[in-house]
């Protein structure tokens, strides 16, 4: 990658509606090896994808609760019946292996502690935990799917 390629991936990371115009013009490119560098970036799984983000309290899943989790047992068919489980809840938006004294980290997004506390019996239902521990977010102070280039 050089320093045209991370511009674009800079602009795209912050609004992929840009035009090819818009982009090409932004580093110095007409729009053929403009497009020919983005297609590259996806043929190489850099781009993995485009997406709409949206604000989770106007959509009603204003609650973000981060619920660390210590494993019920140490194997790896129980880790893949654990990741397919969890990964199936779409309350779930992000899930982690950790390393540390947690085992996963998980982040949950539901509108209100009602609807969290039946997705944590969901969860303790599905599989075999050492121990969960939920904490919930008071104010997002900063949130970005940007990656730092």
């Amino acid at each position: 990658m050089d320093r045209k390629d991370r511009v674009i991936l800079r602009l795209l990371q912050d609004d992929a509606t840009l035009s090819l115009s818009a982009i090409a013009k932004e580093v110095a490119l007409s729009k053929t090896p403009c497009w020919k560098r983005i297609r590259r970036l996806e043929a190489a799984g850099i781009i993995r994808r485009r997406v709409t983000l949206l604000d989770p309290t106007k959509v009603g899943a204003g609650v973000t609760v981060f619920v660390s989790i210590r494993a019920g047992e140490h194997s790896l068919p129980w880790l893949e019946a654990f990741a397919a489980k969890v990964s199936a809840m779409p309350e779930v938006v992000e899930l982690y292996r950790m390393s540390g004294d947690i085992d996963y980290q998980l982040r949950v997004v539901v509108p209100d502690i009602a609807t969290y506390d039946a997705f944590y019996k969901r969860l303790i239902d599905a599989m075999p935990l050492g121990n969960v521990t939920s904490r919930f977010a008071m104010e997002q102070i900063k949130y970005t799917t940007a990656v730092p280039l």
